[in-house]
């Protein structure tokens, strides 16, 4: 399996568009009513961010050390979150259109930014052409089969929407009729569109509910598509479970790894976690063997270069904030995040997270970014910029093979290691002191140098000479040294 080479050295910043900066440059803007930046999100409407304004957010993206970008859709849609898609070849005008997107795709670029569309292809809004096509001709229209329709005439506004619409829909919602991808025409619109972005300049796609289209032909023919446009082109899925059949070189590079997320926020979260479930998360207090357990668990589920290509995350637009969850704890949202930064995977950062954005799941967790600077958690912010240059700063913590040294009680250590250097990487997510034991069998390197806290002051450490390394409560220590 070959996944993109440049995914597993970089960190990814998920933006949801309407939420994280307005530009004032939108003339389609100038037209409308929005709402004021920071309306709390529980209110429908658009608050108005776009485009131009992540150009404009780009230098600090870049200082933060972000080297991708994951959108929420911008296609034209009436929802503020776009997954309500009615015309895949227009990005929204409220975003700035598709004009707006070629000056991000060359500003991002010029920065070395990726940028990684959301692609909605299970299912389409009733705006969509092709689909108000049908509402206004019936069973006479040509886009008929676009569609799995049951019975005449559409109910598309039924009193109880969730039972009285005759069409398939995801979830059960009218707003949202399901493509017929078994018809040739659907499948060669989807491809075409996919394609159609690649050849504009973005750099993959994410996949919303991939396995509502549970055809594995189409993904392959997806795949090629995808790849004959551009070899190097991200495909990441949205799958909450586990799906080795997915990532054997055919269909994905990598899938949203929530799996992993679970197992994170349910160690370093164990002593505040709030009681929170969603989707497929189960999240319990861990203890570190079982967080071993679990971590060597999913690395063996892939192949190594799947692994390196999976999207690591501790939050998105679909579930509660990371600190939320962890009810608070900021050490444990800390050492959260120095996890993602020290294992194999892109880390990828929801916005506004690393200024201390807390909430509960959707649609809290899709608050408008905070504009002014007095309202950040300037601290955390700092901590994330210096966690991602740690990454930066040493290949063996982007490409390095895992193995567990240790896991007790509330301590667990790893090895990163390739064949010109090693790492170890220390955790003690419990709230009191605790010990690591060394063992000279576990690296090659006689002396490794320090690597984190930033400026540590450390002496180097030295497994042969060295029995045990005092870990203070809920701190990590990482040490680097050649091979």
């Amino acid at each position: 399996m070959t996944t993109p080479d440049w995914v597993k050295h970089a960190v990814f910043y998920q933006i949801f568009p309407d939420r994280f900066a307005r530009s004032g440059r939108v003339a389609a803007q100038d037209e409308v009513t929005l709402k004021p930046w920071g309306t709390p999100p529980t209110e429908q409407g658009f608050q108005g961010g776009d485009l131009y304004g992540v150009v404009d957010r780009l230098d600090y993206l870049d200082d933060l050390g972000i080297t991708a970008l994951y959108l929420n859709p911008i296609f034209a849609s009436a929802a503020n979150h776009r997954y309500h898609t009615y015309d895949y070849y227009e990005v929204d005008p409220l975003l700035g259109g598709n004009e707006a997107l070629r000056e991000l795709l060359d500003a991002a670029h010029t920065h070395g930014i990726r940028v990684v569309l959301d692609g909605v292809f299970n299912h389409a809004s009733r705006g969509f052409w092709p689909f108000h096509h049908v509402l206004e001709n019936g069973p006479d229209s040509p886009y008929a089969d676009w569609f799995n329709i049951h019975d005449w005439p559409l109910r598309p506004y039924a009193p109880d929407a969730s039972t009285d619409h005759n069409y398939d829909a995801w979830a059960g919602l009218p707003a949202l009729p399901e493509f017929n991808t078994d018809h040739p025409p659907v499948r060669e619109y989807i491809f075409d569109v996919a394609r159609h972005w690649i050849d504009f300049g973005i750099d993959g796609w994410r996949l919303d509910v991939p396995t509502e289209i549970d055809d594995p032909p189409f993904w392959r023919e997806f795949r090629e598509v995808v790849k004959a446009a551009n070899p190097e082109a991200y495909l990441v899925g949205e799958i909450w479970a586990e799906a080795p059949a997915w990532l054997k070189g055919d269909r994905f590079d990598g899938l949203m790894n929530y799996p992993l997320l679970d197992a994170i926020l349910s160690f370093f979260g164990a002593g505040s976690l709030r009681d929170y479930q969603e989707r497929y998360l189960s999240l319990s207090p861990l203890k570190a063997p079982a967080f071993a357990d679990e971590v060597d668990r999913l690395l063996a589920l892939y192949n190594w270069s799947a692994i390196q290509a999976q999207l690591n995350l501790l939050d998105s637009h679909d579930m509660a904030r990371a600190l939320w969850i962890l009810g608070g704890d900021e050490a444990a949202l800390r050492q959260s995040v120095l996890f993602l930064m020290t294992m194999p995977g892109a880390p990828c950062i929801y916005y506004g997270d690393e200024v201390g954005l807390s909430a509960a799941g959707d649609p809290h967790c899709r608050e408008a970014f905070p504009e002014a600077r007095r309202d950040w958690n300037t601290d955390l912010h700092a901590f994330y910029r210096d966690a991602i240059a740690l990454r930066h700063r040493h290949e063996v913590l982007r490409t390095g093979r895992v193995t567990r040294l240790h896991a007790d009680g509330q301590t667990y250590a790893l090895r990163r290691a390739t064949g010109d250097e090693e790492a170890v990487v220390a955790f003690n997510a419990g709230s009191t002191p605790a010990s690591l034991p060394l063992d000279p069998e576990w690296v090659a390197s006689d002396a490794l140098r320090p690597a984190w806290p930033p400026n540590a002051s450390d002496a180097p450490l030295r497994p042969a000479n060295t029995n045990a390394v005092r870990l203070p409560p809920q701190e990590t220590r990482v040490w680097v040294g050649a091979a």
